[in-house]
């Protein structure tokens, strides 16, 4: 049996420890209600999230993955659209695309940020454009102005992938507020996490938004008639109670984020390694801390035989995975994510870590590279 990281990736037992209480009496409160599908605990947290990305409506469903690909059927997105992302992004979100009967066309990103860039979307725009979808990437809103004035000329819908950017914020805007839509997955390791599987697309589009509940819920407007093709993809009420309990320590725990990531950047600097920056206009939330070094693989065996975790966020591009081989992209086809995906490495990076933990692990990076200071 593989031994355990003295220092894990992330530990959800340490936050249940401070809101273990509240947390059991939110359970509690929703077992003895008796009502347990689509009731008053997901009505309450769709209002309070929405309210806190600055967005009218709020709807529950059951991932981020079904969040974007019910938004993006509620968009009208089917068989023979082509919508736009970036190939350094979880599964989820091709998938989601692909699920929704549309062909995803990839635009690298920039090598700094690892965002989708915008001078690419364009180059990428055709006819058959019927959507784009940034990807909020490790807690960092992308340029949204740019992506939205073209969309804008173009008649085109911007749906957010804000799974990894809760709280973000780009140009006093919260990530999620900014296109037609956004989706967040509330996944454990989240900013803001379940107890399982949950999401919720955010959207001031109330074409959108009603076109969302219908289809999260098999197409039903009225119980049993189907208007439209749909899905079951409901928010549970045990996790939208868990979620509202957790919603108000949220931008406290994303500060308590950047303040280790500052930390990190402070004892890593020097180091032949890329750090992370926040862009310009833009509230970075660290969902994730991610360095680049092309000896990668050999840091990361290092820091594990010194008792660190670390992980890849993504190990491989999204076209050069078998599943889209019919996409028919070489590797070579987009060089900067290429390039990323055999560099970066995350750290552990979570509000409960501490500083000791912090400076364990860059000292173990600084051995790695054979400095002392």
């Amino acid at each position: 049996m593989k031994a355990r990281h003295t220092i894990q990736f992330f530990d959800y037992l340490r936050q249940r420890e401070v809101l273990g209480d509240r947390l059991d009496a939110a359970i509690a409160r929703v077992i003895g209600s008796g009502r347990l599908i689509l009731d008053r605990e997901v009505a309450a947290f769709e209002q309070r999230f929405a309210a806190y990305c600055g967005c009218r409506a709020g709807i529950g469903v059951n991932s981020g993955t079904d969040a974007l690909q019910i938004t993006l059927r509620a968009a009208g997105v089917g068989d023979g659209d082509e919508v736009i992302t970036v190939p350094n992004t979880s599964i989820a979100t091709v998938s989601a695309i692909c699920s929704a009967g549309a062909t995803p066309v990839f635009a690298d990103v920039i090598a700094g940020s690892m965002l989708i860039d915008p001078a690419l979307v364009a180059e990428k725009l055709t006819p058959r454009t019927k959507a784009i979808v940034p990807v909020h990437l490790y807690g960092q809103p992308a340029d949204m102005d740019p992506i939205m004035e073209l969309a804008s000329r173009r008649g085109i819908t911007v749906i957010e992938d804000c799974a990894q950017a809760h709280g973000a914020e780009y140009r006093g805007r919260k990530a999620g507020s900014i296109g037609h839509a956004g989706c967040f997955s509330f996944y454990p390791t989240k900013n803001l996490g379940a107890y399982g599987d949950a999401g919720m697309i955010v959207t001031n589009d109330d074409t959108i938004a009603g076109a969302a509940r219908m289809v999260r819920t098999y197409g039903w407007r009225r119980r049993d008639v189907s208007e439209r093709p749909g899905v079951n993809s409901r928010l549970d009420e045990i996790q939208a109670a868990i979620l509202t309990e957790k919603l108000p320590f949220l931008d406290d725990w994303n500060r308590r984020r950047a303040g280790l990531a500052a930390r990190y950047m402070r004892r890593l600097a020097g180091l032949p390694l890329g750090l992370p920056a926040a862009g310009e206009h833009r509230t970075h939330v660290f969902h994730l801390f991610v360095i680049r070094t092309p000896r990668r693989d050999d840091l990361r065996a290092f820091l594990s035989g010194r008792g660190v975790a670390t992980l890849v966020h993504y190990p491989e591009p999204i076209h050069l995975q078998p599943a889209y081989s019919y996409l028919g992209l070489p590797a070579g086809s987009f060089p900067v994510s290429e390039q990323a995906q055999r560099e970066i490495l995350s750290l552990p990076l979570y509000p409960e870590l501490t500083v000791e933990e912090i400076d364990t692990v860059c000292s173990a990076v600084r051995e790695f590279f054979g400095s002392r200071g």
